[in-house]
């Protein structure tokens, strides 16, 4: 008998009136002396199988230890359904129990846990509605953005996750050393001496591939990097992780508008899909956390992004009336309220962001002639604030070391990449898109904690 999930017998009309078989996890089983009905669930769909038992063929015995959790194995005829609620049901003639799950001690017996809760048993959520469709709704984006690179000529690049260079110049980096902490070997100054660690030098987990990134689209013309990267700040917020994946596009001959239609054209695509391929997930989503869903979704792949200035949008947010927690200024690095006023008030549309100032941006972003402003580009969306943020990269040789000295960047870590612009340079852009900010607007959920399989995060990483 060929092997058919869940979702294989709810969608396959002609499977009808076969014999069939089930595996998967009990979500529910009720029933009296005569028959039984059991929802079982393989984490294909978010929808369940209904089973129906003739208990003149089975036994009180036989089902006592098919639980909520228990996971069984089913043989019998797939059947038009007379109940509401499903299309198809199976016809049990035959049930296997593969592994038990103790009603007393089972997390999940119940039916709703609250996040918070859930998050503290995350080993187990996947089994869950909710966590199924949102681990099956991030896996279908992970293809999408395979597809939207490799279908344009670019080149997935693996960029390494251990560096000995900041690329955001944040300094809230993970150590990697393989020295003993408790005694390690030191230098004349009484501080560790790294020249005896593994690589000679200290180095971190990567806060980003961008700056290697580089080196690849100097060479290949289109890359984009795909993998972990990790921040070390003590942050609680619901919008940040310390281990959290990053997709970054860098491309030769591209300039910051060429950046910008890139960015809004990926994006949207990647909305697009999730909603054609995973229109059962988001549906249950919607109407089991946020009501406007698949209309936010379908508003952003329909409009066009404003695109304006920094200064511009700076000018509209004073000009506005509204009270903000933190004040306005020229200057100032503009916050998550700042970025939805924008957004969800003002243009109620999605808003991407130009030529901020150079002193709140990265050293590798291109200067602008007013010698204040630099070519950088944030996408802003409703319920997020910043999903994209991007530049078209300094190509100047001169400007760009000029800007690493003013910043006191070390020289012996950057050498390399300033040969980049010393040996056949070129106007070229990139970004970078947080990829559990995609999925957390794609879903709908409000914390990012809850859009990854195993949130890493201050003081938590049992799982």
């Amino acid at each position: 008998m060929k092997k058919t999930t869940i979702k294989e017998l709810l969608n396959t009309p002609e499977l009808i009136g076969t014999e069939v078989e089930a595996k998967g996890w009990v979500r529910t089983r009720r029933g009296n002396k005569h028959v039984q009905f059991i929802q079982l669930n393989d984490g294909s769909t978010s929808q369940n199988i209904q089973l129906v038992l003739d208990m003149t063929r089975f036994s009180d015995s036989q089902l006592k230890p098919v639980t909520t959790g228990s996971s069984i194995r089913v043989k019998g005829k797939l059947v038009e359904s007379l109940g509401k609620g499903q299309h198809c049901e199976v016809q049990a003639d035959e049930l296997e129990v593969y592994g038990t799950a103790d009603p007393t001690s089972y997390p999940l017996q119940k039916k709703g846990h609250t996040l918070e809760y859930l998050r503290e048993i995350a080993h187990l959520r996947p089994r869950t509605n909710s966590f199924g469709s949102v681990l099956r709704i991030r896996s279908a984006l992970a293809f999408a953005i395979h597809k939207y690179f490799q279908e344009r000529g670019f080149f997935y690049l693996n960029t390494p996750l251990i560096t000995a260079s900041d690329a955001e110049g944040a300094g809230a980096m993970f150590q990697v050393t393989t020295l003993d902490m408790d005694n390690p070997p030191r230098n004349d100054e009484g501080k560790p001496d790294y020249s005896k660690d593994f690589f000679g030098k200290h180095t971190s987990l990567t806060v980003s591939g961008q700056l290697e990134g580089e080196l690849g689209a100097t060479a290949l013309g289109r890359i984009y990097t795909f993998g972990p990267t990790f921040r070390a700040e003590n942050s609680n917020t619901p919008r940040h992780l310390a281990e959290f994946w990053m997709i970054e596009p860098e491309m030769a001959f591209f300039d910051i508008k060429d950046n910008m239609d890139l960015a809004e054209d990926f994006l949207k695509y990647c909305i697009r899909y999730a909603l054609d391929t995973c229109s059962t997930d988001i549906a249950f989503l919607e109407e089991r956390f946020d009501k406007g869903l698949t209309e936010r979704l379908r508003f952003v792949i329909s409009s066009d992004f404003v695109r304006l200035s920094y200064t511009e949008g700076v000018e509209i947010l004073k000009a506005s009336g509204k009270k903000f927690e933190f004040p306005v200024e020229w200057g100032i690095d503009l916050q998550s309220e700042h970025e939805r006023y924008l957004v969800e008030e003002h243009f109620k549309r999605p808003v991407i962001l130009t030529d901020y100032p150079k002193d709140i941006k990265a050293f590798y972003m291109k200067q602008n002639e007013d010698g204040k402003t630099v070519r950088a580009m944030d996408v802003l969306f409703p319920s997020i604030g910043e999903i994209i943020g991007g530049s078209e990269r300094e190509a100047d040789y001169d400007k760009l070391l000029g800007r690493i000295e003013e910043l006191n960047i070390p020289m012996k870590d950057m050498w390399w990449y300033l040969d980049t612009r010393r040996f056949g340079t070129v106007p070229h852009s990139g970004f970078g898109l947080g990829f559990e900010r995609l999925v957390l607007f794609v879903t709908g959920m409000t914390n990012i904690r809850d859009v990854i399989p195993f949130p890493r995060t201050p003081g938590k990483a049992e799982f």
